[in-house]
């Protein structure tokens, strides 16, 4: 690489890494600053890197933009069987990418009502849009109170920026 090109690279990509919408942007994301991942406002986050979207007692569940970028490209996803319970914290299935397979940890206990199907033949869902068409399970939600124990779009930023000066 010339090394007007390697300059050129390291300015951008300063930029970028210093590149955020002000409070006031209407956009429903913020930025994990060294991954340019996106954290969705409304959303409920692990420390795992699962998130949870509650409406009423459902829970939508799906792995963060910060997770599938930390992954790669994923290349299958082990889904559960409708109708099996998930607890908090433990594992319900995998995600399988051209790096790693990680385990898939639940958000929130309860039983899974509805898995993506559309998974199955692509999984790479999970990657181009992990808060909607990538989610991986609905969740009829056991114990709502479960919720307290997991961050905000806000706590769950810092959380990735902190994790991500670790390394």
């Amino acid at each position: 690489m010339a090394a007007s090109s390697r300059i050129w690279a390291s300015r951008a990509a300063s930029f970028l890494r210093l590149s955020r919408p002000s409070s006031a942007s209407p956009s429903p994301f913020f930025f994990c600053y060294r991954s340019f991942s996106s954290v969705v406002k409304d959303l409920m986050y692990a420390d795992s890197h699962e998130w949870v979207k509650v409406d009423g007692s459902l829970g939508t569940v799906g792995i963060t933009d910060h997770a599938q970028d930390h992954l790669g490209d994923v290349v299958y996803v082990e889904l559960p069987e409708v109708g099996v319970t998930v607890k908090q914290g433990a594992s319900f299935g995998a995600v399988e990418s051209v790096k790693a397979t990680s385990d898939i940890n639940s958000p929130v206990s309860g039983k899974v009502v509805e898995v993506n199907e559309e998974l199955g033949s692509s999984p790479g869902l999970v990657n181009a849009s992990p808060y909607e068409n990538g989610w991986i399970i609905k969740v009829e939600m056991a114990d709502q109170g479960e919720l307290k124990s997991l961050m905000d779009s806000d706590k769950y930023t810092k959380f990735c920026e902190e994790e991500d000066s670790k390394h």
